[in-house]
């Protein structure tokens, strides 16, 4: 729609049309159809969608040729190409039929149906085009000359070639794909007419045919269904019914004012006299649909046991909204303001973001299918072939090694957040640069990923849009759906923004997973409190704030970063609107305003309210300007704006566009001197809250989303076991989060099962005072499939061996891969404790289950099943792993260390280089450097702005997960040792600011490997002697000679005496280690 809108404006008239599969026999195969009129358009979208929508799973998305036949009023057909249906015909030697079906195409669509010749050098085109002249002349049919366009310049064919390869899952060197010649570029008129000269009739029917075609696809105005219709009476009417209906409900049941002593109430006159404001706005604007659509589904989901968010975005700014369910903020207590979502002076679509719970956002979707049938749909999105992807996909095509392509591939940074183009990514990396310039295979793979980078790669769903129309969605656009996605709805063909211009409307649908914790946990809490329901909590619980005070917020809706922590403990926030104004502030930008708002909450210094007159709108928040609305607010107050006028002055100010904002300041200080304030004074105020509005909080959607960080708060401080349990469920594939969950439950001092098949279940539970690991959180394990093995377990006991274990369960429910994760991580221990000899027995394991099931449904008996004596003839007997490599094993599987931690391995040598916790380090304000050790669980490179290469890591150590920032001449001189799994040792240096928030910064300054470290000769040891038996010891260890310097300090009668060995010995850790158990003491350098 965009394009022909665009080229409609100079002048060219569009040519709308599309290709669809047609089936003939057992031949399906791509003609081109085209709009001749909006009837044919209409025509055109709706066999289009009937290819995708009336379709199997076996088959490509086809409509059967004779749909063609019946209705093609407005639409003129081509031929197709070689590789079209008639085509794939023709090389199927099917001569005649063609013929038939050119007969019956000139007799339905007459001089609306043109032979098309193409001249690519494509095989077989040449004789198809013989065929093709033989058939026009023969049967009358007029010819068309063309060219399939693939991309605008010759030297992209190597590259297209590619992308076909992308698209197919082939390789380049493969001989029996599809392969097109190097002529599907956009050729000049000078070419086509070069090309098609001795067939000059093709080339006028070319120049005539746009010419017959007096139709685009226009842009249009919202189509709604009108929802009120089954409710009687007009929308406007239901809307204000409704509206009023919700507010009385509210003051039942938040205020406990019944409905006889409403009109006596001030607060609900207020209330009403606002509603009654912003329903004249909805209904001038006609929106009225709009609203009671959204509160007409939201209903149906909290009806029937849906979590729905308390709102999102400015919708939550609306009083209508939170009469009629849509939210569950109340605007006026917050301060919220309607023309910040709907504003007259600024037409635009309302748009309510609505959260709902993930595990039955589904149930939503099959309501709106009942409702509205064929009338609503997803939204589809295309795919882009990205830096990192571009990269992956040519080099699998080209056929270089998997290993080689990751290796490159993880070279491009990956941050959402910055993304870079592929040229960035090359320009700001040595190491590429370096493979680019020696290596002719990178060489070739970036050319072609540097040409594909940026087109659409793969057709996907946006899983949260909906749109909803009036009349059936194929009348207004074509529709798209596949078949293997196992969605509820088909898909729009057009993109959101073109969906929209064609008028439909977008519902946004998003799930929130922390509504499904929430809940999950509200059932758990109820096996133990029946009462509980978290709509009822109070929120100005102390003890919440406690919480949320001392930064352990892990699980925490919005506030679980290590930034937010340190912010929360700077904040002591006491009551909603702290954690609303922080949810507002933590950004770039605002986030240096933290501090002083601390410091005037907490007497430390005295709110700038900068005027008088603006107390009260800044009073909340400290003086700081945080919110949109208090920008909104400041020029009604001062200026005299309506709420429409200030909302204009909010977006000027935000787009930063300079004439736009000229204006609105001086209407701003013209407004503030018809109240009196000076011109200096008002301009003074303008430039004051101007940086503020550029980066100021839409407070509505703050107040939302803070509500929801309170209630995990207030579930994490009453109900902990039952949160975190609910929690690590939903992250139950994210192993990282679960190493987060499982460092906190250590430290509330929580009683954690380890992974044990006998004990465990597929989630985590928590059952009395203990807390079990779940075995679905293994890696490659399977919730489902492992679910069926407990449910075994559950009905018929305990597995008492291996022997048992493999007799009961069915081998569909475990592989090899599955087997490998519940041996690695331990789940077998208390069966058999010898984890590489389970390990390397499992090709055993999985032959004798397939054997047992085998013989179990045809009802046989292994005459020669072990006896109980001798059932573990299937387990090789070997040695099992040792410390190191038996918690690598567990790592992998479960992403952290569940039984034991690397560095206890290391601990002996802690004293040796004085090293200490990071928690006791980054607590005190004393301790400026240090020596950490800690085991690296992840790292994450990424870029700075300037493309600055820097690493954040992700650290254990003995008592704590933590994150520290690495910068580029660290991370260079360390990238060989940074595999996640090793132990480090971490030389850390910490600044603090001198003001009131004390705001620290940690430098990483050296990284070492414990490993090597600890394995490393000792270069110099002194060792402290007080007795003849501590210095025989010495000798009997100091034996060989070596590369020791060895000292010695003798203690005799308070008089100390030095003496060093002449030669140096022979001296590794473990012997010193065994001299200090017999308590001699010594120092290392």
């Amino acid at each position: 729609m965009e394009f022909a809108e665009k080229i409609s404006k100079v002048g060219t008239q569009p040519i709308i049309g599309t290709q669809i599969n047609f089936k003939y026999g057992d031949c399906i195969g791509l003609l081109p159809l085209f709009a001749l009129n909006e009837e044919g358009y209409k025509r055109i979208i709706k066999l289009s969608s009937n290819s995708f929508l009336e379709n199997d799973e076996l088959s490509d998305p086809h409509v059967d040729f004779n749909d063609l036949l019946d209705d093609n009023t407005g639409v003129a057909i081509f031929s197709g190409t070689i590789f079209g249906l008639f085509g794939e015909l023709f090389n199927k030697g099917k001569f005649s039929e063609i013929s038939d079906l050119y007969k019956k195409l000139k007799l339905k669509f007459d001089d609306r149906f043109y032979i098309e010749i193409q001249r690519h050098n494509d095989q077989n085109e040449l004789s198809f085009e013989k065929f093709n002249l033989t058939k026009s002349l023969e049967l009358e049919i007029p010819i068309i000359a063309t060219n399939e366009v693939f991309y605008l310049n010759k030297d992209m064919h190597e590259a297209h070639d590619a992308l076909i390869c992308i698209g197919n899952k082939t390789y380049v060197n493969e001989k029996s794909r599809i392969r097109l010649s190097n002529q599907h570029y956009y050729k000049s008129n000078s070419e086509m007419t070069e090309l098609f000269a001795d067939l000059p009739e093709a080339l006028e029917n070319n120049y005539n045919f746009p010419l017959r075609c007096n139709f685009r696809p226009l842009f249009s105005n919202p189509i709604l269904p009108n929802i009120s219709s089954e409710k009687g009476g007009n929308a406007d009417d239901v809307l204000k019914k409704d509206s009023l209906h919700g507010l009385r409900i509210k003051f039942d049941k938040i205020f406990g004012i019944k409905a006889n002593d409403l009109n006596n109430n001030k607060t609900y006159l207020d209330y009403k006299d606002r509603l009654e404001h912003e329903l004249s706005i909805i209904i001038e604007m006609k929106y009225s649909s709009y609203f009671l659509i959204v509160s007409d589904y939201i209903k149906w989901a909290k009806n029937n046991d849906i979590p729905v968010g308390p709102g999102r975005g400015s919708g939550a700014g609306s009083l209508v909204a939170w009469c009629l369910s849509i939210t569950d903020v109340d605007p006026i207590k917050f301060n919220l303001i309607f023309e910040r979502f709907l504003n007259p002076d600024r037409i635009s679509m309302p748009d309510f973001d609505i959260d709902f719970c993930e595990d039955k956002r589904d149930l939503v979707f099959e309501y709106l299918t009942k409702k509205y049938q064929d009338s609503v749909a997803h939204i589809i999105t295309f795919g882009k072939l990205k830096a990192r992807m571009v990269i992956r996909d040519v080099g699998r095509v080209l056929g270089l090694p998997y290993g080689f392509v990751d290796s490159i591939s993880k070279m491009i940074p990956f941050d959402p957040s910055r993304p870079q183009s592929l040229s960035q990514c090359i320009a700001g990396e040595p190491r590429l640069q370096k493979l680019v310039n020696e290596d002719p295979r990178v060489k070739k793979l970036t050319d072609l990923s540097l040409k594909l980078e940026g087109l659409n790669r793969n057709v996907a769903t946006h899983a949260a849009g909906v749109v909803i129309a009036d009349k059936k969605l194929t009348e207004i656009v074509p529709l798209y759906k596949d078949v293997s996605a196992n969605l509820l709805l088909p898909s729009t063909q057009f993109d959101m923004y073109s969906a929209e211009n064609a008028g439909l409307v977008k519902f946004d649908f998003l799930g929130l997973k922390t509504l499904t914790v929430i809940n999950n946990t509200q059932k758990l809490v109820k096996k133990v409190d029946k009462n509980f329901d978290i709509e009822n909590i109070n929120y100005e619980d102390q003890n919440v704030f406690d919480l949320l005070s001392s930064g352990n917020t892990v699980g925490l809706f919005q506030v679980e970063s290590a930034g937010m922590r340190e912010a929360l403990v700077q904040m002591k926030p006491n009551h909603i609107e702290d954690i609303i104004a922080l949810v507002a502030l933590y950004r770039p930008g605002p986030m240096s305003n933290i501090p002083t708002y601390n410091d005037c909450k907490h007497g430390r210094q005295t709110p700038d309210y900068l005027h008088p007159l603006l107390e009260d709108i800044l009073k909340p928040t400290y003086g700081v300007i945080i919110y949109q609305e208090q920008v909104m607010q400041i020029a009604q107050k001062l200026s005299g704006f309506t709420a429409g006028q200030a909302d204009l002055l909010r977006r000027a100010m935000g787009k930063k566009k300079r004439a736009e904002l000229e204006k609105q300041k001086q209407g701003f200080i013209a407004g503030a001197l018809k109240n009196g304030i000076a011109k200096d004074v008002a301009a003074g105020i303008f430039l004051k809250i101007e940086p503020f509005a550029e980066y100021g909080f839409n407070k509505s959607h703050a107040a939302a989303y803070a509500i929801i960080s309170y209630q995990t708060a207030f579930l994490k401080t009453y109900y902990p076991k039952e949160f975190i349990a609910a929690s690590m469920t939903m992250d139950i594939s994210n192993q990282n989060k679960l190493s987060e969950f499982y460092e906190e439950l250590k430290r509330l001092n929580i009683e954690i099962a380890r992974p044990d098949i006998n004990e465990c279940f597929a989630d985590f539970r928590t059952i009395d005072d203990k807390f079990y690991y779940a075995l679905g959180g293994i890696k490659a394990v399977g919730y489902e499939a492992i679910s069926n093995v407990v449910k075994e377990r559950t009905q018929n006991g305990k597995f008492q061996s291996i022997n048992d274990f493999l007799n009961r369960i069915n081998p569909k429910d475990m592989n090899k891969l599955q087997l490998e994760g519940l041996v690695k991580a331990g789940a077998f221990d208390n069966i058999n404790k010898n984890r590489q000899s389970l390990f390397d027995s499992i090709p055993n394991f999985i032959l004798k289950t397939k054997n047992i099931f085998e013989n179990k449904s045809v009802n046989q008996i292994d005459l020669f099943s072990e006896e109980e004596n001798s059932q573990n003839d299937i387990i090789n007997e070997i040695e099992d792993w040792k410390f190191e490599e038996r918690l690598s094993k567990e790592f992998e599987a479960v992403g952290f260390f569940i039984s034991d931690h690397p560095l206890n391995q290391f601990t002996e040598i802690f004293d040796d280089y004085k090293i200490i916790d990071y928690s006791n380090f980054n607590s005190s304000d004393t301790i400026r450097d240090a020596n950490i050790a800690a085991t690296l669980l992840k790292v994450q490179e990424r870029k700075t702005a300037k493309g600055n290469s820097y690493a954040v890591l992700k650290l254990t150590d003995l008592s704590s997960v933590f994150e520290v920032f690495i910068f580029s001449d660290i991370l260079e001189l360390n990238r060989e040792i940074l595999k996640e799994g090793s132990s480090l040792l971490l030389t850390l240096v910490k600044s603090i600011s001198n003001d009131e928030n004390r705001f620290k910064r940690i430098n990483v300054q050296k990284i070492v490997s414990l490993t090597d470290l600890f394995n490393s000769p000792i270069n110099k040891v002194s060792f402290d002697v007080n007795s003849n038996e501590n210095l025989d010891s010495i000798s009997k260890t100091l034996v060989e000679e070596g590369k020791t310097e060895v000292n010695f300090n003798i203690f005799v009668d308070d008089k100390t005496m030095k003496f060093k060995l002449k030669n140096t010995r022979n001296l590794d850790r473990k012997s010193l280690n065994l001299l200090r158990k017999r308590e001699i003491l010594s120092t290392i350098s």
